[in-house]
């Protein structure tokens, strides 16, 4: 493929994402710019998270005028898609008009099995792992996926309504935790997870791999506690089980997000939410009896970008 540029933007339930690659030739690429904005899409109003406000549309649409910008500055071919928040509002069609009106950005929102696809290509291009299955998950803020395949096969994949934030709001309003409200996330993370029809929980699996913004930021604050400072990249680190529940033990002790920032290695965008991602991943360990994840620091939004590069190389 000749050299081209590409953007992929990831509006997340979150957090906006936008990455902009140069094709590097061999289906390969290098990441030349990126941006990340929190917006936390279709929770300021109720619990469902199933309404994105007036306020939510205008400041969406100023940060995707933003990535736009930067896109058109590479002359980067951009494709954007929606997942979990869009995916459910009541007013995505008015979401998704006020958006193309304001930018001319056309979005795609992807189903959940699609985000699991676009998901499991990211990956396997982060983690060179061949001929071997492979149990990947990814926490959002509205849904996490997980997806079993090995090379270009996928034997199972389905998009979860649990997310870091989603959850965040159902059980640990103004993001106070208690020990009562974090025994009834844990049954009900363990009740959803286990209701998937999709998800076949026999299967074995060679290696289990964690994608994305709440599985990175467990991963940077283990390091951070082996080493004192923050290391990067994070792609390859390896989450071990007993680290996770000492870890996952400390930050539920610190009751609100005042107590979690103070926290070696913490993100302070996520010191909210970051007891609901770490009772996810907790109860993941728990179901397919995982010891061990190597982390991925591709996912969705790779995924997306090693698409476009095949359509145009086809």
């Amino acid at each position: 493929m000749q050299n081209k540029n590409f953007a992929a933007v990831d509006i997340g339930t979150n957090s906006f994402h936008l990455i902009i690659v140069n094709t590097t030739g061999n289906n390969s690429f290098r990441i030349i710019d990126r941006e990340k904005v929190v917006i936390r899409l279709g929770s300021r109003m109720g619990n469902e998270m199933n309404f994105i406000t007036p306020s939510e549309i205008e400041e969406g649409i100023k940060i995707l005028k933003k990535f736009k910008k930067l896109a058109d500055s590479y002359n980067a071919e951009m494709h954007a898609v929606a997942t979990s928040a869009v995916r459910e509002a009541e007013n995505k069609i008015e979401f998704l008009e006020s958006v193309f009106n304001e930018t001319g950005i056309e979005i795609e929102v992807i189903s959940g099995y699609k985000e699991a696809e676009y998901i499991y290509k990211g990956i396997r291009k982060a983690i060179d792992i061949k001929d071997k299955k492979l149990l990947c998950m990814d926490i959002g803020g509205g849904s996490t996926e997980f997806i079993l395949g090995r090379n270009d096969d996928i034997f199972f994949a389905d998009s979860i309504k649990i997310g870091a934030v989603r959850l965040s709001k159902k059980f640990f309003p103004d993001f106070i935790i208690s020990d009562e409200a974090i025994g009834k996330c844990k049954v009900y993370i363990d009740e959803q997870i286990r209701k998937s029809e999709k998800i076949n929980f026999n299967e074995q699996y060679d290696y289990a791999i964690g994608a994305s913004g709440t599985i990175l930021a467990i991963a940077g604050m283990l390091i951070y506690r082996m080493n004192g400072k923050k290391i990067k990249p994070l792609n390859n680190f390896i989450i071990k089980k007993d680290e996770l529940d000492k870890l996952t033990l400390e930050i539920l002790s610190k009751k609100t997000p005042e107590e979690r920032i103070n926290i070696e290695g913490m993100e302070y965008k996520r010191a909210d939410i970051i007891p609901a991602g770490l009772l996810i991943l907790q109860k993941a360990f728990e179901i397919f009896r995982i010891n061990e994840m190597i982390v991925s620091e591709y996912a969705l939004r790779e995924g997306v970008v090693l698409s476009m590069m095949e359509k145009v190389s086809a």
